[in-house]
């Protein structure tokens, strides 16, 4: 079966090619390869361009289309997979993203033409909740505000007042899909208490994770961290903003390292410079990276990271070998399961 493997500067082709011959064996092909052009830098803010307005909103990769000719299966990260892209191809028959977004795939167009397009999951989820931890113990320790002083010669003790353990804490997860469950795990050895507000989720998963079911309110009301962890829809696009941050304790600290448009970020900001909220650890920002003028810069109880929560080398080695088994299931059986297209492609 013919493939096209993209790699970025995220996810590299040479990953892709070692998990095809683990999982397909070394003879599965032929198998091509081309890189998607750009620094890191690029290749993210194009990623963020294609979130807010679709792969058409980016250039059309010429060195993808060039490349194409006879591929019946398409494997990408980053690269966007627009219209354009897949008129290049006239026999593919599946787009296999190694990532859960599918923000760079012009779905109706691969639709219109029975082409599969095939995401995978809880690839980052280990990664996405051990640094939503990391930003928790960062927040609550004032461990940045910490290391900046010193570095900067001083010797900083004060923070208004003594740290705040996560022990024995109250911990609200807005959202509990793979992040959510692995962060959950990792906090019942804490022994803290765990609040869902995740109107999808059955009791019983939320309860096998040792956590109490919550409405909105009531997370935001009692935790004294809040984890922001649903996914960006057009339901929950800002959905998180001042009545939310109204209700939480002064003492309580907000965490986000899902997507930025989830919250009214004008809201936030307030919260945390009139001291209404303890504090906040961010990974994802409206402007990425920050103007250097932002204001958010200034902020004395805030943790800003670069939006880097679901890079990592195990991330990359699972996406690579998530993606070759779903290449290995269109092989075996000529179908995709987990094709979010499947019913149209009456898989499913």
């Amino acid at each position: 079966m013919h493939t096209l493997i993209v790699g970025d500067e995220f996810v590299p082709a040479a990953l892709y090619i070692d998990a095809l011959a683990e999982v397909c064996g070394t003879s599965f092909g032929p198998v091509r390869t081309v890189d998607w052009s750009g620094t890191k830098a690029d290749q993210h803010s194009a990623q963020q361009t294609m979130e807010r307005e679709g792969p058409a909103a980016v250039p059309v990769p010429g060195e993808i289309v060039a490349a194409l000719g006879d591929a019946e299966v398409l494997a990408v990260h980053f690269a966007p997979v627009s219209r354009a892209v897949l008129a290049a191809a006239p026999k593919l028959r599946a787009v296999c993203v190694a990532r859960t977004g599918l923000e760079n795939v012009d779905l109706p167009a691969a639709t219109e033409r029975g082409i599969a397009v095939v995401p995978v999951f809880g690839r980052n989820a280990s990664a996405v909740a051990e640094l939503a931890l990391g930003l928790m113990l960062t927040e609550a320790r004032d461990i940045a505000r910490a290391d900046a002083s010193v570095k900067a010669g001083g010797w900083r003790k004060d923070f208004g007042g003594p740290g705040h353990e996560i022990g024995g804490s109250t911990i609200g997860l807005v959202g509990m899909g793979h992040v959510g469950r692995e962060l959950a795990r990792l906090l019942r050895g804490f022994g803290a208490r765990i609040l869902v507000h995740d109107p999808y989720l059955p009791d019983a998963v939320i309860a096998e994770h040792g956590a109490l079911r919550a409405d909105m309110d009531t997370v935001f009301l009692e935790s004294d961290f809040v984890q922001v962890l649903a996914r960006l829809t057009p339901e929950t696009e800002r959905f998180i903003g001042r009545r939310q941050f109204a209700l939480m304790k002064h003492t309580a600290f907000f965490i986000n390292t899902a997507r930025s448009r989830l919250v009214d970020t004008d809201a936030l900001y307030e919260a945390l410079a009139t001291g209404s909220i303890a504090g906040a650890g961010l990974d994802v920002h409206d402007q990425e990276p920050l103007p250097a003028d932002s204001p958010w810069r200034a902020l004395d109880n805030v943790t800003l990271t670069t939006h880097y929560a679901g890079d990592t080398v195990t991330t990359n080695l699972r996406s690579a070998r998530l993606v070759a088994r779903a290449i290995d299931e269109l092989a075996r059986t000529g179908r995709c399961l987990e094709a979010v297209n499947a019913r149209a492609l009456e898989w499913g």
